[in-house]
């Protein structure tokens, strides 16, 4: 019987790092965890409670090449979770591509997980920016380099855009209400990450959505989840949007501030649509619909 596959997550404490350490563990891998300096040991144990074969490993990406190829050792492939500003999402994963290569891992997986970037263009997002700058720094590697890509999170979308405000009881959008989004949530990106890290046979970018719904369609949806009534309010179209952004950021100290904007225009303007879903090479997935996302984690308020 062969040894099962062994994989290394950088960003393992993270949300979606946690879970992808738990999926691969479900899915019978063997997991070494990358956890920085100083982490607490409640998090740690967060890793560990469950079965399976996971180890935790002391270290950070910007650590020596030396050092940190050594802490992803005998791993296969190396899945980054990481999240952060250009000196972690482009120097730091630059340099775990280094390690990774040193350690002779055959495959590396980047922290992408967004709408289609590939589509879209400079200046569209900053954050995006950088892994399109990530993507670029990755030429020319012997590494087989494979994207996983999700949409937007149903827990951003419901959460934290602004889209959503239970205590107002309204639910706000830009654009056409009938242009279809890509949405998965966390844990369905750490399954299907999963299964991209564990098939030999993944290359290239592989898009993956746990519902396709529109603006209108997602109302409906997260009316029908929550039992809640709320006011679908149009803000104005994906030109006006754009409007929006252009005064936001020329006032602006912190592009953070409008950063949640960007993303929905990518998305309320089409742009970074996927053109195609590669849900069916993974079966054995079962992705949540938005709707029962909603019913299974209730508004607060």
């Amino acid at each position: 019987m062969s040894a099962s596959p062994k994989i290394f997550v950088a960003g393992a404490t993270g949300l979606l790092g946690g879970q992808i350490v738990q999926a691969l563990l479900d899915q019978g891998a063997s997991v070494r965890a990358l956890v920085r300096p100083g982490t607490s040991d409640e998090k740690k144990r967060s890793l560990t409670a469950g079965s399976g074969d996971v180890e935790l490993v002391e270290g950070d990406i910007t650590a020596p090449v030396e050092r940190l190829a050594e802490a992803i050792g005998d791993a296969t492939t190396v899945v980054s979770a990481v999240q952060g500003g250009p000196d972690v999402v482009v120097d730091g994963q630059a340099n775990l591509l280094r390690a990774a290569e040193k350690a002779g891992a055959r495959r590396f997986i980047p922290s992408d997980f967004a709408i289609d970037i590939n589509k879209l263009d400079d200046g569209d997002n900053f954050m995006i920016d950088w892994r399109r700058k990530a993507a670029a720094e990755r030429t020319g590697t012997d590494i087989e380099v494979v994207s996983v890509l999700n949409g937007a999170f149903y827990e951003v979308m419901v959460g934290f855009m602004g889209i959503v405000d239970w205590e107002q009881g309204t639910l706000s959008h830009w654009g056409d209400p009938d242009q279809p989004l890509d949405l998965t949530s966390v844990a369905d990106t750490a399954a299907y990450t999963a299964a991209v890290a564990l098939d030999p046979s993944a290359t290239g970018t592989l898009r993956f959505a746990g519902d396709v719904v529109s603006m209108r369609e997602f109302h409906e949806a997260v009316q029908r989840g929550s039992g809640r009534t709320l006011q679908l309010r149009h803000l104005g179209s994906a030109d006006d949007l754009r409007a929006e952004i252009t005064r936001q950021a020329a006032v602006a100290e912190n592009p953070f501030d409008y950063v949640a904007l960007q993303y929905q225009w990518c998305m309320v303007s089409g742009k970074g649509k996927f053109d195609q879903l590669d849900n069916d090479r993974y079966p054995h997935v079962k992705p949540q619909s938005v709707a029962d996302f909603v019913a299974a984690n209730p508004p607060a308020n």
